[in-house]
């Protein structure tokens, strides 16, 4: 990429001026002429003598404005592209798959000015032109003068450049397509890459609720959740909020949960550690698993809690 940049930048700037000298009209209609005196063309004359016959013709695509222009026009437009593929290429975002669009067109491009520049002349018929123009296949020194020498050569060198474009880009587009094909390494990183995603999105697909329960039970335990009562005390701010560990506490001390906490032990004396047991509230489905779960892992018994708090309450008389 970098070998062809530097070969495209000379052709570029001579492509302009070239085409810059040679507009709107220095010389071409000069070597139309000078053809046609050797024979080797139509005249510029031809287009008068039509109109007044009225047969009006249109002017040999070779020797019209429009070959001029048009080579002007996309050789500013190569020299803009140059600028930015530089860019594109100092900076690593000129990807392929943006190269290979660019570079078609612009070698589209080329391949016109060529059919144009070397496009036939055939609107007299006693001397009609079916290939590439004579200052292209001929030899400078049969001009009649030293300036018509010199606009030959100066005609003769803008269209080699507009080969040279024309192989340039031709280049470009078959490094191009050689890019975008990939590599071993680069299809294993891609496969390698695409199983990951495969697996991640399979895991985060599948649940163990769907495998589990069928549609009417995962319905059910969606209602249930949606029950359950909001945490208490975190109103306006975090306070103290009662968790599953909290309550089964609760329930061993005889406080909210009435006589069928979790543990089964005995409860303790009223009014032991504070107000007495409140009736039983509701316990939701979900409760009641939670519970069933506390019971089969039961925490230690109220004895021992008794024997720690008249070790902590010592020194109050009730340890006495």
């Amino acid at each position: 990429m970098l070998g062809l940049l530097i070969a495209e930048f000379p052709f570029t700037v001579a492509n302009l001026a070239l085409f810059g000298i040679a507009s709107p009209n220095l010389y071409r209609t000069k070597l139309w002429q000078e053809g046609a005196d050797h024979g080797f063309n139509s005249s510029p004359q031809t287009i008068l003598y039509a109109y007044a016959n009225y047969k009006p013709v249109k002017t040999p695509v070779v020797w019209s404005n429009f070959n001029t222009q048009f080579n002007l026009v996309i050789g500013v437009l190569c020299m803009f592209f140059y600028l930015v593929k530089c860019t594109g290429w100092i900076t690593d975002v000129f990807y392929p798959i943006i190269s290979l669009p660019l570079h078609l067109a612009l070698l589209a491009l080329w391949a016109v000015s060529i059919h144009v520049q070397t496009a036939a002349d055939t609107i007299d018929p006693d001397h009609q032109n079916h290939g590439a123009p004579w200052y292209i296949t001929k030899n400078c020194d049969i001009s009649s003068t030293d300036q018509l020498k010199g606009y030959c050569g100066q005609a003769k060198a803008s269209f080699a450049v507009s080969v040279c474009m024309l192989v340039i880009y031709v280049c470009y587009v078959l490094l191009t397509i050689y890019s975008l094909i990939p590599t071993k390494s680069a299809r294993e990183a891609h496969a390698a890459r695409a199983a990951e995603k495969r697996a991640e999105k399979e895991k985060f697909a599948s649940s163990p609720y769907d495998n589990e329960m069928t549609a009417e039970e995962q319905w059910q335990h969606m209602w249930e959740l949606q029950q359950l009562p909001r945490t208490p005390g975190t109103a306006g701010g975090m306070k103290s909020p009662t968790t599953p560990r909290t309550r089964a506490f609760h329930e061993l001390n005889g406080v909210g949960g009435g006589g069928g906490g979790g543990g089964g032990g005995v409860p303790p004396p009223q009014g032991y550690y504070g107000s007495p047991a409140s009736p039983a509230a509701p316990v939701s489905p979900m409760q009641y698993q939670q519970l069933q779960q506390y019971q089969q892992y039961p925490y230690p018994q109220p004895e021992q809690v008794y024997e720690q708090d008249e070790f902590v309450g010592r020194g109050k008389g009730q340890a006495f």
